[in-house]
């Protein structure tokens, strides 16, 4: 190669990695917007009848094993988790029924209970120097889910229609388990009894409304959810509900909150189950009432 074609190919190489930092930027600036917009619509609806301290005698008239959970994972005195922010690490199966393909996957995920929404940015590592950036939210009602090559190459990128909206807020009724003061009544969830074992949770926001089954298991602690409809979205074919499940793998104790420490989701396809997340909590931090 002579000079001037190494000089050439240097100035495409410098270019194309200042375009990438460029894109990590925005994509970075993207997403601390976003959690800026969900703190502060959890500001603007805050209720000021939450108690400010969890008492036993709140958990009255609630399912048994809704009460039995709710007082075994929350001290007395518990302060309401107003935001909490969880760091993961897992793995995301982008293969389909038969040919699983598992990969590598961090995330930071900022949560505000009297929004209620999330906001959930990982990286995954699809091949040896080459990340997805993916981020999936639910803001101000709104939902969106986002993936690029390297926060640059689009992927993905769906905003805004009504079964996303739900299968979010599924996600995120499913996800309290991370902050279990969003479950009390006073956070606006209903509970309903099913069997000796399980129980029915119902949460609101804005037009949308859901459900989603809680089991639990002899400890008092939640074992799996499910959801009878969930949207589905397979690539292929247009979205379509199927039954949804979580389990929940393992406990342990954050800032004196039990809270799960690994767990997988699941679609359950006429097939049968198809594991696609798994993952497990590198840290949890919580900012209280």
């Amino acid at each position: 190669m002579t000079l001037l074609g190494v000089v050439v190919a240097l100035a495409f190489a410098l270019g194309g990695l200042t375009a990438l930092r460029g894109a990590g930027r925005r994509w970075t600036a993207a997403s601390a917007a976003l959690v800026e917009r969900l703190r502060a619509g959890a500001v603007a609806s805050r209720a000021t009848t939450i108690p400010t301290a969890f008492a036993p005698a709140e958990l009255a008239g609630l399912p048994a094993p809704v009460a039995r959970y709710l007082g075994a994972v929350l001290p007395p005195g518990q302060r309401p988790i107003r935001h909490a922010r969880v760091t993961w690490a897992g793995e995301f199966n982008l293969g389909r029924p038969g040919a699983e393909r598992w990969v590598r996957f961090t995330a930071v995920q900022d949560f505000e209970p009297e929004a209620p929404g999330f906001v959930w940015d990982a990286r995954m590592a699809m091949v040896p120097g080459v990340e997805v950036w993916v981020r999936d939210r639910l803001v101000a009602g709104e939902a969106e889910m986002r993936g690029a090559v390297a926060a640059l190459v689009p992927v993905v990128k769906v905003r805004g229609t009504a079964p996303l909206a739900s299968a979010a807020l599924v996600r995120y009724l499913g996800e309290t388990v991370w902050l279990p003061t969003a479950l009390l009544p006073a956070s606006g969830v209903r509970w309903e009894a099913l069997e000796a074992d399980a129980a029915r949770a119902t949460l609101a926001a804005g037009a949308t409304t859901v459900s989603l089954d809680f089991r639990f298991g002899a400890d008092g602690l939640v074992t799996s959810l499910f959801a009878s409809e969930r949207s589905f979205d397979d690539g292929k074919h247009p979205p379509e509900p199927r039954p949804w499940r979580a389990r929940i793998l393992a406990w342990e104790e954050r800032h004196g909150v039990t809270v799960p420490s690994e767990a997988v989701a699941e679609w359950l396809l006429p097939q049968g189950a198809f594991p696609y997340w798994k993952g497990r909590v590198l840290g949890v931090d919580y900012e209280l009432a």
